[in-house]
């Protein structure tokens, strides 16, 4: 194969979207079939669906018995959204951002609920030093920056004894990266990420500590509805046993208990995070044999296994954002990867999904792809010129 031939073999399944992400392998709507459609998710049927969702939810994370886990409105954000209008304000604050997603949630506490928050920001490719943390104070971060593919490598920086709420967005690591459930007091995340299930919902797990902040603080501030998470000082425990605030969809519910039973079908939790372990060690191999290109996470340490983030380092290339458009347009045209491009706030590249339900022989078959899409891109550039 020259630089210019096309690739002899195509990607199974060409979704590499970091969210909605890719379903599970062998998806077909007639696995749905089971649900409760037209039923109210208040009756016997509906609750124990939703029942299901939260213990196989449990059962695979490893999550601890004492840990409430909820089912909630709008998300991943409005599970993070939720956690911090109800328990932020009762101690100092730190919020830790190193991507988009981070920095939201540093406006949502600076600007709407008006804190004097102490912010931490690491560039692009980067992490925050977690030894400069102080967890005395409540600490709010993302593990995975699912918009510039880097992430906390462990929890060996949170201290077990500290004073202060850990709350953790981990929406982009959750069934594909372990987290150290002793070290995380409130951790969200939503179906559409790794397990690839549909938007909408989130979830919303608590310690015990997290719920002794929910049920001995009240916010200066009004709380909507949605993020109502006491009644008369007390945990609304039918929460976390599936009575959602608001009307889940039978249809979705279906959707995440079937890709938790393929969960568990793949070896559980060990099962995924190798499944996702492998697919991005596919592309760090390919940047290692390809000096144009590169991983965004600076430390291989930090480096995502889910959204694996990556730059163009040619010196031809003269218009970087351009130029990955170009390619990732390139990829699209040709039915083998789709949705590959940076998010649009993160720096000029390349953003590949290799969560657990990407198949690793996908991701291989894909590395050839970027190669003749980037020396065709240089090769038109050249000929512009």
């Amino acid at each position: 194969m020259t630089d210019l031939t096309p690739p002899a073999t195509r990607p199974a399944n060409p979704r590499f979207s970091s969210g909605p992400c890719a379903k599970i392998p062998g998806y077909s709507l007639a696995m749905l079939n089971d649900a409760p459609l037209g039923r109210s998710h208040r009756a016997a049927v509906g609750k124990a669906k939703l029942k299901e969702a939260i213990d196989l939810t449990r059962d695979i994370l490893g999550v601890p018995s004492d840990y409430r886990i909820g089912i909630v409105p709008a998300s991943d954000t409005g599970a993070f959204e939720m956690a911090m209008w109800s328990m932020l304000g009762a101690r100092p604050v730190e919020m830790l951002a190193w991507e988009s997603f981070g920095e939201g949630w540093v406006t949502d506490v600076v600007k709407q609920l008006k804190l004097d928050a102490k912010v931490k920001i690491a560039p692009y490719g980067q992490i925050v030093d977690f030894a400069a943390v102080d967890f005395d104070a409540d600490v709010a971060f993302t593990w995975n920056g699912t918009t510039s593919g880097v992430r906390l490598p462990n929890g060996d920086a949170i201290p077990a004894a500290r004073k202060g709420l850990t709350l953790c967005d981990a929406t982009s690591a959750a069934f594909a990266m372990n987290l150290p459930w002793d070290k995380l007091d409130v951790t969200t995340f939503s179906w559409q990420k790794v397990l690839g299930g549909e938007g909408a919902h989130g979830m919303l797990i608590l310690s015990p500590r997290a719920v002794e902040r929910l049920e001995s603080y009240t916010p200066a501030w009004p709380l909507p509805k949605i993020f109502r998470l006491t009644s008369k000082g007390k945990l609304i425990e039918g929460i976390f046993t599936g009575e959602t605030i608001n009307t889940p969809s039978m249809l979705a519910v279906e959707d995440y208990l079937v890709s938790l039973k393929w969960a568990q079908s793949v070896g559980g939790l060990s099962g995924l995070v190798a499944r996702a372990s492998a697919n991005a060690r596919v592309v760090w191999d390919f940047c290692a044999a390809n000096a144009w290109l590169a991983n965004l996470a600076e430390n291989p340490a930090t480096a995502s296994t889910t959204s694996v983030c990556l730059k163009f380092t040619d010196p031809r290339i003269t218009d970087g954002e351009g130029f990955a458009k170009a390619v990732a347009k390139r990829l699209e045209k040709a039915g083998v990867a789709y949705d590959v491009g940076a998010y649009r706030d993160a720096p000029a590249g390349l953003r590949i999904w290799c969560g657990s339900t990407v198949e690793t022989a996908d991701v291989a078959a894909l590395m050839p792809w970027i190669a003749h899409a980037f020396h065709s891109e240089i090769a038109s550039q050249a000929a512009a010129v």
